[in-house]
């Protein structure tokens, strides 16, 4: 990817996201859907299978369908290199759902991809023929450059228009994405332009498998930042200067997730969470009282629930080493992504979208 790619601003979608795909996926990924078709973009996680089903409306687009589940594709890899017996049926059974759905809404032109459980998985090719068979679905497994750039072009709408850009990251389960974002001084009604990115080998399963995630106290929290911010360091040395008129932006179940616990609401609502802007001060409470809650806490709790309940800490943690290495004063939350960012992608590809 080149370190001065241009961004297109894309559309703030509505609802919650689903799965779906498609028995021909392979053969229609390259195909060019007519102004009014209907796109599908599976992102096939370490932790999460998600689909969004979405028409194109001429400066973005609607979505029409979506589908989200917890499969925990990676449980495991990290120790023993393979994905298991087990998170291969949970994810042949949730991509079942997602064939389906992109059946059911007659989707034509799809993108349907997986991220780091296989690229690193050693068994991630016989997977990937089992789910072809199982389901008709063709993942694509992607590099870290294209996720993190899928990752920017869905969030990028969400950048400050008056200031100078931000610090994104993408906090995954088997991996983590940092980009910083510019916009031209120049060119301000312009989305902004990638002017470099990185990405770390880890997300909140990996950190939560080395560390623990149901018991975290505070030497085991600190010994997490700790391990991150290794990995941080390189990237915030090159790029943690001259950060005046940036903000953060995350796209993560973590910050979405302490988004929800900071407005105190009673069940996860998406309409409330995404673009929402919390200070420093308010993160700073706000993963405090986290921290505080005991597991069973966690896992009662509706905007975290019993499958998230032992990787949070490891995202906060996460969250707090990108935190120190780029000081900024302001986050803002996306409940968006890899998702957004294909289906944009595609429909600029086929025309469908207004030029910026």
């Amino acid at each position: 990817m080149d370190q001065e790619t241009r961004l297109h601003s894309g559309p703030a979608p509505g609802g919650d996201t689903h799965h779906g795909n498609d028995a021909n996926a392979e053969d229609e990924h390259g195909s060019t859907a007519p102004h009014g078709g209907v796109y599908a973009a599976l992102d096939l996680g370490t932790n999460n299978c998600r689909l969004l089903i979405a028409r194109p409306t001429g400066d973005g687009f609607r979505v029409v369908d979506s589908f989200s589940r917890i499969i925990r594709l990676g449980e495991g890899v990290s120790a023993t290199g393979r994905i298991s017996d087990a998170a291969i049926a949970r994810a042949i059974s949730a991509l079942s759902i997602c064939r389906d759905k992109i059946k059911q809404r007659k989707a034509k032109r799809l993108r349907l991809i997986a991220t780091e459980a296989c690229r690193a998985a050693v068994n991630a090719d016989a997977f990937c023929d089992a789910v072809a068979q199982a389901t008709g679905i063709r993942l694509e497994i992607i590099d870290r450059e294209t996720e993190a750039r899928l990752a920017a072009i869905g969030c990028s709408p969400l950048v400050d228009t008056a200031g100078r850009g931000a610090i994104l990251f993408d906090i995954g389960g088997g991996s983590s994405e940092l980009v910083r974002l510019a916009r031209d001084p120049a060119r301000p009604d312009l989305p902004p332009r990638i002017k470099a990115w990185m990405s770390i080998p880890l997300g909140v399963v990996t950190l939560a498998e080395q560390f623990g995630g149901k018991v975290v106290t505070p030497d085991i929290y600190a010994a997490m930042i700790d391990e991150v911010a290794k990995h941080v360091a390189p990237f915030a040395a090159v790029n943690g200067d001259d950060l005046g008129g940036l903000h953060l932006l995350g796209t993560s179940g973590t910050v979405t997730t302490l988004a929800g616990l900071y407005l105190d609401l009673i069940r996860y609502d998406r309409r409330r969470v995404d673009g929402i802007w919390m200070s420093g001060e308010e993160l700073t409470a706000t993963i405090h009282r986290l921290r505080g809650m005991s597991y069973h806490d966690r896992a009662q709790n509706h905007c975290i629930g019993a499958e998230r309940a032992d990787l949070v800490l490891a995202g906060c943690a996460i969250l707090d080493a990108v935190r120190a290495a780029f000081p900024l004063t302001r986050l803002r939350v996306a409940d968006r992504g890899l998702r957004e960012g294909m289906l944009v992608e595609m429909m600029r590809e086929d025309g469908v979208l207004g030029a910026v």
